[in-house]
């Protein structure tokens, strides 16, 4: 069978990825900041699980070269006393045999077909493994993102308490305010160096994360993403992205390439109860005399008709078709869970983005105001402070989460939800 010219590009781009395999792993040279299509980009081209399962994709090309393979021919030459003359009493002879076994039934045209759906499969398998891994990049990128946000509110909150601190220090010596009030914000000043200590530490961590993705062998201190923690709005609607899904979710096309395997495995088990004759052709020479013959083989199938086969593909088959509906099943919940995530956490964080931070910072500037001048009580200050911190953070949190939540949105749709 001569290779197609769908062999031939995927034969070259096997060439290709083997002669970057050299890339794979390496720490890229310092360049600027990633951005997220960038950081997905990056991983697909560079994370050595993807590049594994690529390679297995590629072989299974070689399984369809091997089911359209034909039966080979068979030669045999036999002699016998070769010594001795044509004239004797026992002269010299030899023969030769060429023998051909022919497929009936179409064997390999089913054998074609469950190869080239087995390698639909195999692909449709490779792609949700792409899904994944842009997933897990998506997520580990907001993962950063939100870990400098974090480490950024906790180093301007530590030096805008140390600025208060300072102002209140100052207060102390002058006797505008007690030991015990000066030394119960200076306790508080542990808090705000212990929150960016962590911040710091969680940033680190979710950095390394994300490049272990991209496919460093090494993470790097320089590294560093670019991108905007507030969420951007999902423009469509249920239904289409459940449509959408449909048409695009690589597992489910797997789900329906299976029933195509199973189908043609199907047929192949039939055409395999069939009988297969061997047609052989004969030419014997025995002194000066010449002789030719032919022979055909056909087994008689009384017993063994590959029934145990033909009822195990038949129900394997129908099974396939139970899975494909499982599948399309499992879309539909999918895009609905990802959907209700997605609007509940959006809600929370536009709340924080429209009303809740403004509303801290404001009370905080209140308090600090009534608290220098004798207003409110340390303990109505320190609360003050205490609950611009935790909404400032919990609106970082709040991003976060519908970050993640359009990101399973592009994920459940396998596609890109905004732009």
């Amino acid at each position: 069978m001569r290779p197609s010219l769908r062999f031939w590009n995927l034969v070259c781009a096997t060439f290709l990825c083997c002669a970057q395999q050299n890339l794979y792993g390496q720490v890229p040279a310092a360049t600027a900041p990633f951005t997220m299509q960038q950081a997905v980009d990056y991983a697909l081209a560079h994370n050595p699980t993807l590049a594994s399962a690529q390679q297995n994709l590629f072989s299974m090309k070689g399984q369809e070269v091997e089911a359209g393979l034909r039966q080979n021919p068979n030669f045999s030459l036999v002699g016998a006393d070769l010594s001795n003359p044509a004239t004797s009493s026992t002269p010299y002879a030899y023969s030769l045999q060429l023998s051909r076994l022919f497929e009936r039934g179409q064997k390999r045209r089913w054998r074609l077909d469950s190869a080239r759906a087995t390698t639909a499969q195999t692909e449709g398998l490779f792609h949700d493994q792409q899904r994944g891994t842009v997933l897990a990049v998506k997520q580990a990128f907001t993962g950063v993102l939100l870990a400098k946000g974090a480490l950024k509110i906790a180093q301007d909150e530590l030096k805008n308490y140390q600025q208060q601190l300072d102002i209140n220090r100052v207060r102390y010596n002058d006797g505008d305010i007690g030991k015990i009030d000066f030394e119960r914000l200076d306790l508080q000043l542990a808090q705000y160096e212990s929150d960016e200590a962590t911040a710091e530490m969680n940033l680190v961590q979710a950095s390394d994360q994300l490049q272990t993705l991209l496919g460093f062998e090494q993470p790097r201190r320089d590294f560093d993403i670019v991108g905007d923690l507030i969420p951007p709005p999902v423009t469509s609607g249920l239904v289409d992205l459940e449509q959408r899904a449909l048409a695009n979710r690589p597992d489910y096309k797997a789900a329906q390439a299976a029933v195509n395997v199973a189908d043609a495995n199907v047929k192949l088990a039939y055409a395999n109860g069939t009988t297969d004759p061997t047609l052989e052709g004969e030419y014997d020479h025995s002194g000066t005399l010449s002789s030719y013959g032919f022979y055909v083989s056909v087994p008689i199938r009384i017993f063994d008709r590959n029934q145990g086969n033909k009822d195990t593909t038949k129900y394997l088959a129908q099974g396939s078709r139970f899975s494909a509906v499982a599948a399309r099943n499992q879309v539909y919940s999918d895009v609905d869970q990802a959907w209700i995530s997605y609007t509940t956490s959006k809600v929370l964080s536009d709340r924080y983005n429209g009303h809740y931070l403004a509303e801290a910072k404001d009370v905080l500037a209140i308090a600090q105001y009534a608290y220098q001048h004798g207003g409110i009580a340390l303990i109505d200050y320190l609360n003050a402070v205490q609950d611009d911190r935790n909404t400032t953070l919990n609106a970082l949190n709040a991003y976060a989460q519908t970050w993640l939540a359009i990101h399973q949105l592009s994920y459940t749709t396998a596609s890109e939800v905004v732009p």
